[in-house]
C-alpha cells in the first residue's frame, strides 16, 4: 500500500504499466503545481492521455463547491471509471481527491503522492476522504482506499517550516496513543527540519496503517487517532469562519494539550505524565490565541464531531504515554477546564 519511491520513480512507472489506466488526471494545487509536478512529469515513463487539474491552496478551499467544479471538469474531459486519478499534494488535495475520485461515477481509482509532512505521515493514509461544509471539518466525506500512496522525501525540502511543525503534531500524536518509543525519539528532536523529521516518517506511518488496518470504518480503534481532534478541530473551524485560517497541525497541537489535561480531569492518567506531556507539545508549538472565542462557541461546534453518538460528547483520552481509550465520556464541566487551563499556559 505504501511505497517510498526511488529517484527515477520507477516503482509508480511500474505500477502504471500494470494497471493500464485509460487516462491520468493529476490533481494539484498552485504550490505543488510549481514545486512538485515537474519532477513528477520528468520521471513519468507511460503514453497514457494526461491532463493537469490545478485547484488554489488552502483549507478553505476544500467546500462543496469546489467539489461540484471538479466534478465539472472530470464530467467535461468525459472521464470514464478506467481514468486514474493522482492526487499530488498535501492533505486538502489527498481528501479532496479522494472524495471526488470515490463518488465520480460511484468510485474511480485514485492514488496518493502526498508532498507534505502531515500528508506523508497522516492525512494520505488510511482512505477517509472528505471536505468541510458550514466550516465543519470533513463533515462530508466517504471511506475509500487509494489503490496505492507513494512518498518521495524530497518532496518534504519543498516545504516552509510551518508546513513541517503542523505535520510534526500528528506524528507526536502516533506516539502519544501507541508507542511511547516513537514520543521519546520524537521529543528528542532539537530542530525541526526535513534531515531530522524523515528518518521517524516510517515509523507514524507504519503506526497509522496498522489502526486502520484493525477498524477501517472507525467503529472503535480507530478513533483513538482523532486524539487531540475533538477540540483541535472545533478550534480550526472557528479560525477558518473568521477568515484566520491556522495550520492544521497547530490545532491539534492545542487540542491534544486539552485533551491531556481532560485524561488527568477525567482520573485516566496522572497529574505528573500530564504534565510532562503538555510541556514538551508546548516546546514546539506557540500558545494560539483562543480567547477570542467563547467556550459555548468551542463546545456547540464539537457538539458536531464524528465520533458522537446518542447526544454525548466522545473523546479518545491517553491512560499513559503509549495507550489512548475511546469513546470517553467527558463532563462540560472537564471541557471547559480544559480550555481555561490553555488559556492560563505560560
Amino acid at each position: 500500500m505504501i511505497s517510498i519511491l526511488d529517484q527515477d520513480f520507477s516503482q509508480l512507472n511500474y505500477f502504471l504499466t500494470t494497471l493500464k489506466p485509460t487516462k491520468l488526471l493529476i490533481l494539484v494545487d498552485e504550490n505543488t503545481h510549481e514545486h512538485c509536478l515537474p519532477r513528477l512529469l520528468g520521471n513519468l515513463e507511460t503514453d497514457i492521455p494526461l491532463e493537469i487539474i490545478e485547484i488554489e491552496a488552502g483549507e478553505e478551499l476544500k467546500t462543496l463547491a469546489t467539489a461540484a467544479h471538479l466534478w465539472e471538469i472530470l464530467t467535461e474531459f468525459a472521464i470514464d471509471r478506467k481514468a486514474l486519478l493522482i492526487n499530488l499534494g498535501g492533505g486538502v488535495i489527498t481528501d479532496m481527491g479522494g472524495f471526488i475520485a470515490s463518488t465520480y461515477k460511484r468510485g474511480i481509482p485514485f492514488i496518493n503522492i502526498p508532498t507534505t509532512l502531515l500528508g506523508m505521515c497522516d492525512a494520505s493514509i488510511g482512505g477517509k476522504t472528505g471536505i468541510d461544509h458550514q466550516f465543519l471539518k470533513n463533515i462530508i466525506g466517504t471511506f475509500a482506499q487509494p489503490k496505492q500512496i507513494f512518498v518521495f522525501p524530497e518532496f518534504l525540502n519543498t516545504l516552509p517550516f510551518e508546513e513541517l511543525r503542523s505535520g510534526f503534531a500528528e506524528m507526536l500524536k502516533h506516539g502519544l496513543i501507541a508507542d511511547e518509543k516513537h514520543w521519546a525519539d520524537l521529543i528528542a528532536i532539537k530542530e525541526l527540519t526535513a534531515e531530522n523529521i524523515f528518518p521517524l516518517i516510517q515509523t507514524s506511518m507504519n503506526i497509522k496503517q496498522k489502526v486502520v488496518e484493525q477498524d477501517f470504518t472507525e467503529q472503535n480503534v480507530r478513533k483513538t487517532l482523532n486524539f487531540g481532534h475533538t477540540i483541535g478541530h472545533a478550534v480550526e473551524s472557528l479560525f477558518l469562519l473568521n477568515g484566520n485560517p491556522i495550520m492544521h497541525g497547530e490545532a491539534v497541537a492545542m487540542g491534544m494539550i486539552c485533551e491531556t489535561r481532560i485524561s488527568y480531569l477525567n482520573n485516566l492518567t496522572s497529574e505528573e505524565i500530564a504534565d510532562v506531556i503538555i510541556s514538551n507539545i508546548q516546546q514546539f508549538y506557540p500558545n494560539l490565541d483562543i480567547r477570542q472565542f467563547p467556550t459555548d462557541d468551542i463546545i456547540n461546534l464539537m457538539k458536531n464531531d464524528k465520533k458522537n453518538s446518542f447526544g454525548n460528547i466522545n473523546f479518545s483520552l491517553l491512560t499513559s504515554i503509549g495507550n489512548c481509550k475511546f469513546d470517553c465520556s467527558v463532563s462540560v464541566e472537564n471541557i471547559r477546564s480544559s480550555l481555561f487551563y490553555y488559556q492560563n499556559l505560560e
